[in-house]
């Protein structure tokens, strides 16, 4: 199912514009690995896994009440990226993008 990719809010859509302007080659490789799990998400918004509703954080459901499902693409180095299936605007899928981290940041966030 086809989906339309935005970032949920600016300070997530500037962090992105952080690293993709930066020089640096491990911010370069997050941002192409960024992109091809956007272009991945844009194909099917079911691209990723679904994290179980127990797990996800009370910090999400503050911030981004209602959350109906939570899900993640693994990508290379242990990152990780959230994101929720936001509804449904004619016919395509709207997907906000949450946060990307690394493997111990997602562990200490989802409390693994």
């Amino acid at each position: 199912m086809k989906a339309t990719v935005y970032f949920i809010d600016d300070k997530v859509h500037a962090a992105y514009r952080k690293i993709a302007e930066s020089r640096r080659s491990e911010d370069r490789e997050l941002v192409a690995m960024l992109g091809r799990a956007f272009d991945a998400i844009e194909r099917n918004a079911f691209a990723g896994t679904q994290i179980p509703k127990r797990l996800i954080p009370r910090e999400y459901h503050q911030r981004y009440d209602p959350i109906a499902a939570l899900w993640k693409v693994d990508m290379a180095g242990g990152w990780r990226l959230i994101y929720m299936v936001a509804g449904d605007v004619d016919g395509t899928v709207q997907v906000g993008i949450i946060e990307w981290f690394d493997h111990g940041e997602y562990e200490r966030r989802f409390g693994y």
